[in-house]
């Protein structure tokens, strides 16, 4: 039993250092592989928004340079839930190397349209917009994946509370509440996780630390800001800023007119057929 314990702290402890300095916050309030708008683990109605999701990263090395890095990206939900991400990607190549592929910025547009139950990625390029089914328990008929602003969702974590039947908390994970703010404009709720890696548990002579805040619109639902400080010296920040209450133009949430709809089926990437 301790050799298993041993293997799993050692293992969660390698995780968290070989961890990024960041996350994107995802299309419905769950987190995206790249940034903080809303992700695509549900769809939350009745709360429209314009806004600017910025992403600044400042990552520190043994010599003491750093690594600035900043992203920005466009967001929209209207009241029935769709979400369009807009993002300018600067093209770059391999460390050390001429850029072989994209010479100029291109932008990347996903619409994800629970309505239509698809995602519709936008190629500005060749005029095309794919349209991939989303997953039959969102979407239009997934009722267990929908949230309406205004009710509260709970949110749990594996902080230091124990639940009856399930395992032991650990003790070098805290959680803690964090006192109400108004953040670029609204009104967020925010949570603070730490994860410890005891000193000597991997080799470390001093205790590694990695810090998670987490803070939630009350009326959006969705993240506000996230800040991450990791056991490598990065800080990761992310802010939804330029914050709209107001319903964004339907046009936004449709391929344009002169695009040609590529319908993918749900195989891997198949095409079923396009239509204009």
């Amino acid at each position: 039993m301790k050799t298993r314990l041993g293997v799993l702290v050692l293992c969660t402890a390698a995780a968290l250092l070989a961890q990024g300095p960041g996350r994107r916050m995802g299309p419905a309030g769950g987190w995206g592989r790249q940034g903080v708008a809303p992700g695509m683990g549900r769809t939350i109605t009745g709360a429209p928004y314009t806004g600017v999701e910025v992403r600044e990263t400042t990552e520190t090395l043994a010599n003491g340079n750093t690594i600035d890095r900043k992203v920005s990206t466009n967001v929209s939900r209207d009241s029935a839930g769709r979400v369009r991400t807009e993002m300018t990607v600067q093209p770059r190549g391999r460390a050390g190397q001429a850029n072989t592929g994209q010479t100029t910025p291109h932008t990347v547009v996903t619409i994800h349209d629970p309505v239509a139950g698809v995602t519709r990625e936008l190629n500005s390029a060749t005029k095309t917009a794919r349209e991939i089914p989303m997953p039959r328990n969102r979407g239009r008929g997934g009722q267990g994946a929908t949230a309406t602003a205004g009710a509260t969702t709970p949110r749990g974590g594996r902080g230091n509370r124990a639940t009856p039947g399930t395992a032991p908390a650990n003790p070098n994970v805290v959680t803690e509440s964090l006192a109400m703010q108004t953040i670029n404009g609204v009104q967020a709720t925010g949570t603070r996780v730490t994860h410890t890696i005891p000193a000597g548990q991997m080799g470390n002579a001093q205790p590694l630390k990695t810090v998670h805040e987490t803070w939630m619109s009350v009326d959006l639902k969705i993240p506000v800001m996230v800040k991450e400080t990791n056991a490598r010296g990065g800080v990761t920040t992310t802010q939804l800023t330029n914050i709209t209450r107001s319903e964004p133009d339907p046009a936004l949430f449709q391929a344009p007119s002169d695009y040609k709809v590529i319908q993918m089926g749900r195989g891997r990437g198949a095409a079923k057929g396009a239509a204009k």
